[in-house]
């Protein structure tokens, strides 16, 4: 028995319908047809129950595992690609130091030295790298032009991965309350686009997120970071031109507790009349922030600049020496060919490279992988040598 069995019909009643559509009119009036209109009503007490079918929940699963498995092919390409330049400059300077081998004397050695030196991984790093490889080539027996270059490499790849065993190089949040995370770093290596991009990052990640613009010396600071959370529907709160700084984050740490916010990023000031002022500021900053919250800030990232090479390493220890820094957010590495100063940083700063900056999308940030770092940079070098 149908469905529509359970219907009770009632008499056919005739209705009269006018047509809308162009027609003929006859005597200027429009035409009139008469149709039978069948009223269909449920018998009382003859409900069914009509059961849906379920959803499959199969195809849901298996459609989230591609995205994520497209998501993490994304952060590789993206990472192939922001190294493009580096990549290049790499396999150049050694496709060339390689050209000139004759054998493996003293003068070899100082020739890898230079072309590391070269390669933007430092003196000292440079240094300790070459007399860990003149063992290295010792203890393989390594020979032949092709031996010598798979040993150097492979010992490279593993250099790169091995900083990363010991390091802690995720990020770290507050158990209870709101996160607060500083951004360091002189101007104009990226600080303000760095958080515009991380707090869109949490955002997607579905953390609840609040700014607090206390860069308020540089002009246009304030500015930039406003428009940076109108297009990511993010609050910021801001003072006035010159304000005091702290202030500026005290209002940003009282707004993120009665927001109930999981996050708070503050922009800070890159100069101010000298490196002593601008510690004391951040220091200042600190103590604003431990005063409402006693376990915060959880993360004090240092925002470098990738393409001012060796620059960055001395900014690195400048405010390693006079502040607490978590780690690094490496910028513009997809505009540099200065790459290699990821190493130098984590060896001899021993401070982890948590974010590296590949682009100028809101999407072009990502986490710092050593191992992904170390098969992109090196792996068409190991291609080649095999």
């Amino acid at each position: 028995m149908g469905l529509f069995d359970f219907f009770k019909k009632k008499p056919v009643k005739q209705v009269e319908v006018e047509i809308l559509y162009p027609s003929n009119w006859e005597n200027g009036m429009p035409p009139v047809k008469v149709v039978a209109v069948e009223i269909l009503q449920p018998t009382p007490g003859e409900a069914i129950d009509i059961e849906l079918p379920k959803a499959d929940t199969t195809e849901t699963e298996t459609e989230t595992e591609t995205e994520t498995e497209t998501e993490t092919e994304d952060a590789g390409e993206k990472l192939d690609t922001g190294l493009q330049k580096t990549k290049k400059t790499w396999s150049e300077r050694w496709n060339a130091f390689m050209a000139n081998f004759r054998s493996v004397d003293e003068d070899f050695f100082d020739d890898l030295e230079e072309t590391l030196i070269g390669a933007d991984v430092g003196a000292q790093t440079a240094l300790q790298l070459t007399d860990e490889l003149r063992d290295e080539v010792k203890l393989q027996n390594a020979k032949s032009k092709q031996e010598i270059s798979e040993v150097i490499i492979d010992k490279l790849v593993d250099l790169y991965r091995s900083q990363g065993v010991n390091e802690d190089a995720s990020m770290h949040f507050a158990p209870e309350g709101p996160t607060v995370i500083l951004l360091v770093g002189v101007n104009g290596v990226g600080k303000t686009t760095t958080i515009g991009k991380l707090s869109a990052y949490y955002k997607r990640a579905g953390k609840k997120v609040v700014l607090a613009a206390a860069d308020t010396f540089r002009a246009g600071a304030t500015e930039q970071l406003v428009a940076w959370g109108e297009r990511n529907d993010i609050p910021v709160v801001t003072g006035s031109s010159k304000a005091d700084p702290a202030s500026v984050v005290f209002d940003g740490v009282k707004t993120a507790i009665d927001t109930q916010a999981d996050i708070l990023f503050v922009d800070t000031a890159g100069r101010l009349q000298n490196n002593v002022n601008l510690m004391q500021e951040l220091s200042k900053m600190k103590r604003i922030i431990t005063r409402e919250l006693p376990n915060e800030p959880q993360e004090v990232l240092l925002t470098l600049d990738a393409t001012t090479g060796q620059n960055a390493v001395q900014q690195a220890k400048l405010f390693k020496d006079s502040t607490d820094v978590t780690g690094i957010v490496l910028t513009k590495l997809d505009g540099t060919a200065k790459g290699g100063i990821v190493l130098p940083i984590r060896n001899e700063l021993h401070l982890p490279v948590k974010w590296v900056g590949l682009g100028e999308k809101v999407t072009d940030i990502q986490p710092f992988e050593a191992n992904d770092f170390a098969k992109s940079l090196f792996g068409s070098l190991l291609t080649e040598s095999k």
